[in-house]
């Protein structure tokens, strides 16, 4: 472990220059606050962003902190495979390779919906679109060293439950439910990918991070006491909310098949610190399951 294991801040993300960096969900919150950072210290940063006017937007601010910083754009609608698969021929046409891929973008308890695709909108969004996206950029980063796939979950992963019987909601939802399970799904994921690229042998290593309790845009669709809970809870900024997804993607010390949080009480808020994610997230079999289903259902096989 690092030296700062506690105390982990912004300032402590080593110099980056030469390497290239997507970020879904960069143009808000702590998707924006961690591309800031990564551009300010010299990653040439691609925003990968549903809407493009926004992404624009965010260009412009970056540019504000960081002078001459490298910050392009690509649109990806996490929700459309279509979409999904658009992006990475755009990033393959535009990136012969990349050094980190920081799967952000999501959904926190929306009403139900349904991707283009067919699926329950955030087990869609938040996971099978990243999968998908994951797998189709995978082999730009295969061979470069230091390269890692940070995917940001959450603490709500610890009320989930990948319920095979009904992973898109169909016979009931719930938007906890359905939440918890996208970011179990998150870690399975990201535990199940390091092990694969392990055994292969490959220079690109797999890490989990969450923000914690952290004020940004993703609360908009809590129902109404939810929201007021949430205005009054004591929430950190999205610049904090950042650090864990920070020192997963670039802290020398940080190794595959890790996880980082805020290293306040019940990882609520502080500075970035590794730590642990329930038992259920390290279910080898369901793993296998989820990763054999997400295959399945978006067509992307992985080239490990």
């Amino acid at each position: 472990m690092s030296k700062v294991a506690a105390t982990w801040m912004a300032a402590d993300v080593p110099d980056q220059a030469g390497r290239t960096a997507v970020v879904t969900g960069a143009n808000s919150g702590i998707g924006f606050q961690a591309a800031r950072v990564l551009a300010e210290r010299g990653v040439a940063v691609v925003l990968a962003c549903r809407d493009l006017d926004r992404a624009k937007d965010a260009v412009a601010r970056i540019g504000d902190f960081a002078p001459g910083a490298d910050v392009s754009t690509v649109r990806l609608d996490l929700a459309s495979l279509s979409s999904v698969r658009e992006a990475a021929d755009e990033l393959h046409a535009s990136h012969g390779t990349l050094d980190l891929l920081i799967n952000n973008a999501g959904l926190m308890m929306p009403p139900y919906g349904r991707t283009e695709d067919g699926f329950e909108l955030q087990f869609g969004t938040n996971h099978l679109g990243h999968f998908a996206l994951t797998g189709l950029l995978l082999d730009r980063m295969l061979k470069v060293p230091g390269s890692r796939v940070v995917t940001v979950s959450s603490i709500g992963h610890r009320i989930g439950r990948i319920d095979f019987d009904d992973l898109q909601s169909e016979r009931r939802y719930s938007r906890t439910r359905a939440y918890g399970q996208s970011k179990l799904a998150n870690l399975l994921f990201s535990y199940e990918l390091q092990g694969r690229l392990a055994r292969v042998g490959a220079a690109t290593e797999a890490l989990a991070a969450h923000p914690g309790t952290s004020r940004t845009g993703l609360s908009r669709h809590l129902p109404a006491l939810m929201r007021v809970g949430a205005a009054l809870a004591p929430f950190q900024g999205s610049a904090m909310g950042a650090l864990p997804m920070l020192r997963a993607a670039t802290d020398p010390d940080a190794h595959g098949g890790e996880y980082y949080g805020p290293a306040g009480l019940g990882e609520f808020s502080g500075p970035a610190k590794r730590v642990q994610s329930n038992a259920r997230s390290h279910d080898s079999d369901v793993a296998r399951l989820l990763w054999d289903e997400s295959r399945r259902l978006t067509g992307v096989s992985y080239p490990i």
